[in-house]
């Protein structure tokens, strides 16, 4: 079975039911397993509490507010960072304020070890906060503590549904690229690999189909990893250190701007490989491509064509992102409406 072919599979399985083990086969499936218990044996324990990125952005900055509610697990919350300023929450909510020119408020739903089915919670806190935009990074836990993989896609794909269904925009961070996680030893890290890229695949087809955007994890938590242990990877050797929660923000921000209107306008280049593709070739490629955004589309007012679910590919230039300031948790609301 082809990437492509798997990838909707495993998509469809969440939908229609089945157990999706056809996403790498059952024996490959039973490797995995005994791989999540060598990796967890193997990560490291970080002390102490995750800093709340909760609070206010973009302080003497005009109205209307930007409201953002970032869900997900470990890598959304910033595990094994020292200061708040150094979290993904803080970098996000400071991109946002500066590139817009707007106060932003972000709520962090986030919580470590969290998998796809805790994403149910999460929603339900977030939604009436009455979020702009809600921010999903998810997926490594559902691999190291064997979810299978349509129980998994299935979870996020309803926790899109709900938010859109609440005029809630959506981006998603699909899962990034375990193989490149040290503790795991070979062979067992490459079918980490293939897992966790097909599982980011089906992930990007559940949340275009729900209405949502997905950027493409991947490869910023993977190659460039890989090259640089020491300074992308945290102490547990398996969470992203300070620099690498920076470089997987300067890939989402742009899509987060892109979807409240808010960035530049950009226009396909084919000379990337950008444009108009089926879902799920786009998907495939997607998970190979670090920062690959899809957004469903439309052609000749069809949104389906013999290939399934037409998406707009683009990878959006990445924002260098300068010094993240702390949230203020108690600044008013007042003359700053949270309406777009």
């Amino acid at each position: 079975m082809g990437r492509a072919a798997a990838a909707r599979k495993l998509a469809s399985a969440a939908v229609y039911g089945g157990g999706g083990l056809s996403l790498l086969g059952a024996s490959l499936y039973g490797l995995l397993r005994a791989e999540a218990t060598v990796a967890r044996k193997a990560i490291g324990r970080i002390d102490g509490r995750v800093p709340d990125a909760t609070g206010w952005y973009g302080r003497g900055r005009p109205g209307p507010a930007i409201k953002i509610a970032l869900l997900g697990d470990s890598s959304a919350a910033g595990y094994g960072v020292e200061s708040v300023e150094q979290t993904p929450g803080a970098l996000l909510g400071s991109g946002m304020a500066a590139r817009a020119n707007r106060r932003v408020h972000l709520d962090a739903f986030c919580v470590s070890g969290a998998k796809s089915s805790d994403l149910v919670g999460q929603v339900r806190a977030a939604i009436p906060t009455e979020p702009d935009l809600a921010v999903i990074l998810i997926g490594a836990n559902d691999v190291t503590h064997r979810m299978l993989p349509s129980e998994s896609v299935r979870y996020l794909g309803e926790a899109v549904r709900h938010l859109e269904d609440a005029d809630v925009a959506v981006v998603v961070g699909t899962c990034p690229d375990l193989g490149t996680v040290r503790p795991i030893p070979q062979p067992l890290r490459q079918v980490a690999r293939r897992w966790s890229r097909r599982l980011a695949a089906a992930q990007t087809i559940a949340v275009v189909e729900a209405g949502g955007r997905s950027v493409s994890i991947g490869s910023i938590l993977g190659p460039e990893f890989d090259a640089a242990p020491a300074l992308l990877f945290g102490p547990d050797r398996f969470h992203p250190s300070a620099t690498g929660y920076a470089s997987l923000v300067s890939v989402l921000l742009p899509s987060a701007l892109a979807v409240l209107g808010l960035g530049p306008e950009e226009a396909p280049r084919s000379t990337r490989g950008e444009g108009l593709r089926p879902i799920s070739q786009a998907a495939v490629h997607a998970s190979k491509n670090p920062g690959t955004e899809l957004d469903g589309t439309e052609v000749a007012g069809s949104a389906r064509g013999p290939g399934g679910r037409w998406v707009m590919q683009m990878r959006r230039r990445w924002q260098v992102l300068t010094d993240a300031e702390a949230p203020d948790p108690d600044e008013s609301e007042s003359g700053a409406e949270a309406t777009l």
